[in-house]
Parts: C-alpha cells; structure tokens; sequence
C-alpha cells in the first residue's frame, strides 16, 4: 500500500476524468514542474495504483443502443464448467464484461445490442447455447452516471 498525499490524490482525481493529461498540463494544474509530476505518475503506475489507461468509447455513436447487464446462474457447478463457460462467453464480442461474482447468480454480463431484436439473437444464439447455462436474469440500462469513486 502506498501513502498518497493531498496532490497525489488530486493528480489521481484528474486523470480519473481525463487520462489523455501528459505530465506538463498536470503540473501547470497542480503547480509542479513537468518532471514532479511525470515522477508522480510514474510512482502511482509502479506501485500499481494507476492500472492503464483507457478510452471511453461512445457505444451509442457505434450503433449500439442497447446495454443489457445479465444475471447468469450456470446449471452444473464445478471447475471444468467454469472454466469452459468463460472461455466461450468472452470469445462472443457483444459481451463487454465478464465478472464472476457471489450471490444468486454465478456471473454477471454486461452486454451490448444494436436494439432489443439484435439482443435477443445474440441471447438466444450465443449466451444460451453456453456450457452449462441455466437461469439467466436479464437488466436493460437506461441510463447511466459514472463516477471515479473515493480515493484514498
């Protein structure tokens, strides 16, 4: 665990919302020299605070309207079905996100469509066909707010 001070936090806080920042725009912001901050950063990355970074594409502006969180109960238990159920669902590219998780499902998906009809084919044709599927919950979002989180 590292110790993060006030700018580190902030610095944290800035690239939260813009990762494209280089280190000169971060320390005009926070009042430090291109180098302190670059030296900042780096020590965020090495001590594995900062995990990459990302670009948040406009899944809308792409043709996919619809986001569909699925609940997955798998039918058998057991490492092998585990196994063979999340190597075929992350091959199906309309799944964004795998998450294995505690509770009344097993995993939960996060899936995207172009509409309810493209949805459903994809729901029908490659999710239930999975190994080992059983129940399966589905959530359409309807809208969403990110938020960076506490730090530290």
């Amino acid at each position: 665990m590292i110790d993060l001070d006030d700018t580190d936090r902030a610095l944290l806080r800035a690239l939260a919302a813009d990762a494209t920042q280089g280190a000169g725009a971060l320390g005009r912001r926070f009042g430090l020299s291109q180098p302190a901050a670059w030296r900042r950063v780096r020590r965020l990355e090495e001590a594995g605070v900062l995990k990459g970074r990302r670009i948040v594409l406009d899944r809308a502006a792409l043709g996919f309207g619809v986001t569909v969180f699925l609940g997955v109960k798998l039918a058998t238990k057991g490492r092998v079905s585990l196994e063979d159920f999340e190597r075929a669902v992350t091959a199906i590219p309309e799944v964004q996100v795998v998450q294995h998780v505690l509770g009344l499902f097993d995993y939960r998906l996060r899936v995207v469509a172009r509409d309810i009809p493209d949805f459903e084919r994809v729901l029908r044709r490659r999710i239930m066909t999975l190994p080992g599927v059983g129940q399966v919950e589905a959530n359409v979002l309807l809208s969403e707010e990110r938020r960076p989180g506490p730090i530290g």
